[in-house]
C-alpha cells in the first residue's frame, strides 16, 4: 500500500498550485443550477476524502463496516458553493496528506479486510479506487485530459 500512498502524496503535491492559482469567478461558476462549480467538486472531494478517511481507518479494526454517503446531499449541505476557495483547497490538500499517512501505515494484512459502501469491497480495491476517482475529479476542475471513472 506504500506506493499507493506515494502515488496520492505526488498527485495532490504536482496539483496543488494550479488549484491555489484559479481565479475564484472560475472556481465559483455553476454551468447550471443542477451542476457543481469547481468549487463544489473540490467540496466533493473534501468529502470522499473524509469518508475514505473513515472506511481505511474502521475496516481495519471492525468486520465488514458499513460506510457510504450521499454525494449530492453532502454538497449541498456543506454548502461549499459560499466557502472561501483558499481555505477549500487547503482542506482538500491536508485531508489527502491524512490518507497518505494512514494509507502508508496500512500493515499487508489489512489490504484484503472488507468495507460494504454500494458493494462489499477490499481496502485495497478502495484505496485504488479512491486515486481514480481523485484523478477523475482534479481532471475535471483543472480543464485537463479527461481521466475515466465508471
Amino acid at each position: 500500500m506504500k506506493p499507493i500512498a506515494a502515488e496520492v502524496k505526488a498527485i495532490i503535491d504536482r496539483h496543488m498550485a494550479a488549484l491555489q492559482a484559479m481565479p475564484e469567478d472560475k472556481l465559483s461558476f455553476k454551468p447550471s443550477p443542477a451542476k457543481w462549480s469547481k468549487k463544489e467538486i473540490i467540496g466533493h472531494l473534501i468529502d470522499s476524502a473524509q469518508s475514505n478517511i473513515r472506511r481505511f481507518i474502521v475496516a481495519q479494526y471492525e468486520d465488514t463496516p458499513t460506510i457510504n454517503y450521499n454525494q449530492e446531499k453532502w454538497v449541498a449541505l456543506s454548502g461549499y458553493q459560499h466557502c472561501e476557495s483558499l481555505s477549500l483547497i487547503r482542506l482538500w490538500y491536508l485531508l489527502n496528506w491524512q490518507i497518505c499517512e494512514i494509507v502508508k501505515n496500512m500493515p499487508p494484512e489489512a489490504a484484503q479486510r472488507t468495507c460494504i459502501t454500494q458493494d462489499l469491497h477490499t481496502l485495497e480495491w478502495l484505496v485504488n479506487d479512491y486515486v481514480k476517482h481523485l484523478l477523475h475529479h482534479l481532471h475535471q476542475v483543472l480543464e485537463l485530459e479527461p481521466v475515466p471513472y465508471p
